[in-house]
């Protein structure tokens, strides 16, 4: 199986690298000079793999969705991540970055969470492993992710609130990494997407890459055929995306479609769609699009959706949107909201808000009958259920 997409400097074209202050290159450098082998060992290959079988209950399903397909007239398929334990593609890379840790004798466990999905998965790991667990996260979200905060608690981790700037992940992820820098001996930090220094973004691809590995086995058993006519998967930092795209991205017979967070629209100050409206810049140690104003300063991004409002986005996803490897485009709230409820009604499935952003592409887009459309159900809805309620009295509009 291909390990890497980047070159061993991390970029990606001329996205990634590692931008890092001098007091993080210590950190960095341990991780990234023992990564590589280490995931490749006999041994970590087998823990991970029985892990993620035994634990996190891989394979996910590939559901053919029929009313959906009646519904637009094309051939729909969902990949569940949302049916992995804690709920979310995110077991798979914090499983792997907990191994990492225990190989590298690391006893004290730090992350960043926006929609509460990674922090989560990083309790989960650190209570299976018996790991120290302080998790960053914006008090924003906090307020907006109540379900969640409760269960990292539950799960014995430390919570710890980020109250500068927009209080949402980016502020979470800057908590983050101080907490790296004050404690580099003792302390691993288990990051949630494809961003961050090399080899981070490298890594967490290549945990999140056992989506589409699973899915060229499931599409030949269904479909007879490997290769569908698109995949489609949300961004944010990006790593479901990367995860159901990863062994795709030289495959010029797959369409590979990511969809943004419009928020209130991508002409007004109020969206988070990093690629549309950003441009290249720094964040959080990786070159890549980034929303910055004139001087270069950050733009509060904002969506409805906790896990997209990341004023940047994967090194990965920029080099494939600059050399049209893959599409990017953009879903508002509303059209998110829509497609959330139109695949309760008709699948019996409420997805996380995320990966409702994903869902509103059929009705942006315009397909074939004949197409077959995967679409990475990267979380479930229990978490969002608090802005659902609230857009209820819209239910009573939609049919």
């Amino acid at each position: 199986m291909k390990n890497f997409i980047s070159d061993s400097k991390g970029y990606y074209g001329e996205y990634g690298g590692a931008y890092i202050p001098e007091m993080l290159r210590h950190n960095v450098k341990e991780l990234g000079d023992i990564y590589f082998d280490l995931i490749n060992s006999d041994g970590f290959q087998k823990e991970y793999r029985n892990l993620l079988k035994n634990y996190a209950g891989r394979p996910s399903p590939l559901y053919f969705a029929p009313r959906l397909s009646e519904y637009y007239k094309a051939n729909i398929y969902l990949k569940r991540e949302d049916l992995n334990h804690t709920g979310s593609h995110k077991i798979n890379n914090t499983l792997g970055q907990i191994l990492l840790a225990k190989y590298m004798g690391k006893k004290r466990i730090i992350a960043e969470t926006g929609a509460g999905q990674h922090g989560v998965a990083t309790a989960t790991v650190c209570a299976l492993f018996g790991l120290e667990c302080i998790v960053y996260m914006g008090e924003v979200d906090i307020e907006r992710q109540q379900p969640n905060v409760k269960r990292m608690e539950m799960l014995g981790a430390k919570v710890v609130p980020a109250k500068s700037g927009s209080r949402t992940l980016k502020d979470a992820t800057n908590e983050a990494l101080r907490d790296w820098i004050a404690n580099p001996e003792d302390t691993f930090y288990i990051i949630g997407s494809v961003v961050g220094p090399h080899p981070y973004p490298d890594l967490v691809a290549y945990f999140q890459s056992i989506i589409s590995s699973e899915l060229k086995e499931q599409l030949v058993e269904q479909n007879g055929d490997e290769n569908p006519d698109y995949i489609i998967a949300c961004v944010g930092g990006g790593s479901n995306a990367a995860g159901i795209f990863y062994h795709y991205i030289d495959n010029h017979k797959v369409k590979l479609i990511g969809v943004e967070a419009a928020g209130k629209g991508v002409n007004t100050d109020l969206n988070a769609a990093s690629i549309k409206n950003g441009h290249r810049g720094v964040i959080h140690g990786s070159m890549t699009y980034l929303m910055q104003d004139d001087d270069g300063q950050i733009i509060e991004p904002y969506s409805i959706s906790a896990g997209l409002d990341y004023p940047g986005v994967g090194p990965l996803h920029a080099w494939l949107n600059d050399s049209g490897k893959a599409k990017y485009i953009e879903a508002t709230d509303q059209q998110a909201l829509d497609a959330a409820y139109r695949c309760a009604r008709l699948e019996g499935i409420i997805p996380a808000l995320e990966s409702a952003h994903a869902i509103a592409a059929l009705d942006i887009m315009s397909f074939n009958t004949n197409d077959v459309i995967v679409i990475n159900i990267s979380g479930r809805g229990d978490k969002d259920m608090a802005a659902y309620i609230d857009s209820l009295k819209y239910l009573n509009n939609y049919e």
